[in-house]
């Protein structure tokens, strides 16, 4: 007779379901910007965070963007926001930073986040080969923009415990 297989030390998988799953996942993101894309907006008080890698294949940022948030940046997808358009690859949008816009193009593989605080929903996602970095703190909005039209960019923490 055979001893059990023992489940506390399982063998190494062959199949990357991990990043299987992670793709799945952005894929929840990629349907919902489609979705306010093709809506021309945002649905009700919805509006999302979203997290990405500054220097991950395929993103597009101004220089002094890049050189402001030189690993991780996060926008806000609000009430400034224009052109955003959804591809299979990645998503493009036009913000407006400190009063300058801009033009993003970010690839879903560079994503490391995506919040959207009107329902409590959240998604992290891992980048392999990667470390973790936290989110690049943004500089508070000055108290004589209301709104924080100034500025797109936000800190969040994924690791906030509910």
């Amino acid at each position: 007779m055979t001893d059990p297989p023992d489940v506390s030390d399982p063998p190494d998988s062959l199949i990357p379901y991990d990043e299987i799953v992670q793709d799945c996942l952005r894929g929840v993101v990629r349907r919902v910007l489609a979705d306010v894309a093709a809506a021309g907006g945002l649905p009700g008080a919805h509006h999302f965070y979203i997290a990405f890698r500054t220097h991950h294949p395929g993103v597009d940022l101004p220089k002094h963007l890049l050189e402001r948030y030189p690993e991780d940046m996060t926008i806000v997808l609000q009430h400034r926001f224009w052109e955003l358009t959804v591809s299979d690859e990645a998503f493009e949008v036009g913000l407006t930073f400190n009063q300058v816009p801009a033009r993003l193009r970010v690839p879903w593989s560079a994503v490391t986040g995506f919040v959207d605080p009107a329902v409590n929903f959240a998604l992290q996602f891992t980048i392999p080969d990667a470390p973790a970095v936290p989110a690049t703190p943004a500089e508070p909005t000055p108290a004589g923009d209301p709104g924080g039209a100034g500025s797109n960019v936000v800190a969040f923490d994924f690791k906030r415990k509910k």
